[in-house]
C-alpha cells in the first residue's frame, strides 16, 4: 500500500476501541485492508506528521500500522469491528 496517500481519520468509536485495546494489551485479530491478516498484541496509538499510527508487538517485534489501512480488527470482549472513516 503505498504510505504517501493523504490519510484520511477513523471514526472516533473505532479509534476509542483501539485505545481500549492497548490499555489492556489485548492480543486483537487484524484486517489490513490490503487483505493481509494477523493477530497481534495491541501496545500503544502513536501519531507522527498528522498520520496515526497502532504499534503492534507481532512475534516480538514491533510494527506499526497506519489506522487508515485497518479494515477491521476483533477481541472477545469488543466483538469484531468493522473501521470506518469520519
Amino acid at each position: 500500500m503505498l504510505t504517501n496517500e493523504a490519510y484520511k481519520p477513523i471514526n472516533c468509536d473505532d479509534y476509542d476501541n483501539l485505545e481500549l485495546a492497548c490499555t489492556k494489551h489485548w492480543t486483537i485479530a487484524l484486517k489490513l485492508k490490503d487483505g493481509e491478516a494477523l493477530s497481534a498484541k495491541a501496545k500503544d496509538i502513536l501519531s507522527r506528521k498528522n498520520v496515526e499510527y497502532l504499534a503492534i508487538e507481532l512475534s516480538g517485534e514491533i510494527r506499526e500500522l497506519r489506522l487508515d489501512h485497518i479494515a477491521s480488527f476483533s477481541h472477545p470482549e469488543l466483538g469484531t469491528v468493522i473501521v470506518s472513516e469520519e
